[in-house]
């Protein structure tokens, strides 16, 4: 994927939330790469509650990098679940 993650980068979640990279962890038992990134709720939309408050969370990277589902969310613009706002 062209896509990198850096710690310190902040992402947009297409539901609102702002997620604050944190770093890249490995899944101990997996090996799986995850993404830790602390999650601000603060913007969160109404249109798609989220089960994010505000706090750490991890995700696997290629979740964390994946294209919007179209199907399931079909009024969302961003073409990723999550964006790129702003690099450290």
């Amino acid at each position: 994927m062209d896509r990198e993650i850096k710690e310190g980068q902040v992402y947009r979640h297409f539901k609102g939330f702002k997620a604050t990279i944190i770093g890249i962890a490995t899944h101990t038992e997996t090996k799986e790469k995850l993404v830790v990134y602390y999650c601000d709720s603060s913007e969160v939309k109404d249109d798609y509650p989220s089960s994010h408050n505000d706090g750490i969370y991890a995700r696997p990277v290629d979740m964390f990098l994946s294209e919007m589902d179209h199907d399931k969310y079909p009024d969302v613009k961003q073409k990723y679940r999550f964006e790129l706002i702003e690099e450290d």
